[in-house]
């Protein structure tokens, strides 16, 4: 691998972590400008839309940015199709709207009687998916890792193509049809992400997707953000059924994205779930860092998942000391040069030196 010479030694790292067997440190993604190294960005299209889907420039500038970069820790580069969040809602029938930093879809289903969920395989959005995914692939020849696209199925598939405050009113009004559409889109899912992997796996071994965790066979995040807007007894009853059908088929090969304090409610149904492997959290913006949170963290892993949290360096000494190293991950926003990232790994390795002796 091109930019990231100990490449071999990361896989261990990872196999280790989903083992949780990586006794001697946390795994920690972190990354900084690589010194000595000046940027040279390809020129932008005018238009926002382009930035997006122009194929030839987010290869380009996805390159330069991981020439730019040191990969330090368990941080390794990787370039991936990004349309935003609701691309696979797009698939079915939704037209994306681009902004500067993200994107979202236009709800189709005005009601469900008149509008049966249908994907077509030559969608214009699964073209150019697969399009960008087999682009990036004869790039890279092994120099960076190729992603897995952002697919959001179950019920956030389901807001891409209602809308948010619809699929709430679904829930009292047309439960049992919107239960059924549920796994309607569960095997086209599954379908696309085979497809996918089979395409990424012609670069590199394995597999990963935009949570930056590698993985020896297929693995990929399950979520549900929806479920900050709904209660126990809707999640249970709503959500679960469809959501353990994704879990089982990855078979302990995933972790689930859980995002923001609304949708700790639902936490401890998560960790009884034999087959989810571990809970990435996400406290938000605006939220205390993950030191504050070291009761829910502690509550995962005791309940033998993995962890995956953004930190801050501050919240360092309280984590070490408070956590296990087994099957946690950390990762940290850019530092602003190589020492400083080289400098949190060698802390941490040294905490756990410590302990040790």
């Amino acid at each position: 691998m091109l930019y990231k010479l100990d490449w071999e030694k990361t896989q261990q790292k990872f196999k280790e972590y989903w083992a949780k067997e990586n006794h001697d440190r946390p795994l920690i993604s972190i990354t900084a400008p690589r010194d000595g190294y000046k940027k040279n960005l390809p020129k932008a299209p005018e238009k926002l839309e382009e930035r997006w889907l122009d194929t030839d420039y987010v290869i380009k500038r996805g390159r330069e940015n991981m020439a730019a970069t040191y990969y330090g820790g368990e941080a390794f580069p990787m370039n991936w199709p990004n349309l935003g969040p609701d691309i696979f809602g797009a698939t079915f029938g939704c037209d994306i709207i681009f902004e500067e930093d993200t994107s979202y879809a236009k709800p189709i289903i005005d009601n469900w009687h008149d509008q049966p969920l249908v994907f077509d395989p030559q969608n214009k959005w699964w073209q150019k998916m697969m399009h960008m995914t087999e682009a990036m692939v004869a790039d890279a020849k092994g120099d960076y890792f190729v992603g897995i696209t952002d697919l959001h199925a179950g019920a956030d598939g389901l807001v891409s193509l209602r809308g948010p405050e619809n699929l709430c009113l679904d829930l009292y009004d047309h439960l049992e049809v919107v239960k059924k559409a549920l796994f309607q889109l569960l095997p086209v899912f599954q379908k696309q992400l085979d497809t996918l992997y089979d395409m990424t796996t012609k670069n590199l071994a394995g597999s990963s997707n935009w949570m930056g965790v590698w993985h020896p066979e297929k693995w990929y995040v399950t979520s549900s953000d929806f479920i900050c807007m709904i209660s126990e007894e809707q999640f249970e009853h709503f959500v679960l059924p469809e959501l353990l059908e994704e879990i089982n088929w990855l078979s302990e090969r995933t972790i689930f994205h859980l995002d923001g304090p609304g949708a700790l409610k639902h936490l401890d149904r998560l960790l009884e779930i034999p087959n989810l492997s571990g809970i990435q959290w996400v406290y938000g913006a605006g939220q205390p860092t993950a030191a504050h949170w070291v009761p829910i963290l502690k509550k995962i892993q005791n309940a033998g998942k993995l962890i995956q949290v953004e930190i801050v360096p501050e919240d360092l000494d309280v984590l070490l000391e408070e956590l296990n190293p087994e099957g946690v991950m950390y990762f940290t926003k850019p530092r602003q040069t190589e020492e400083e990232a080289k400098a949190i790994i060698k802390k941490m390795e040294n905490a756990y030196k410590k302990k040790l002796y």
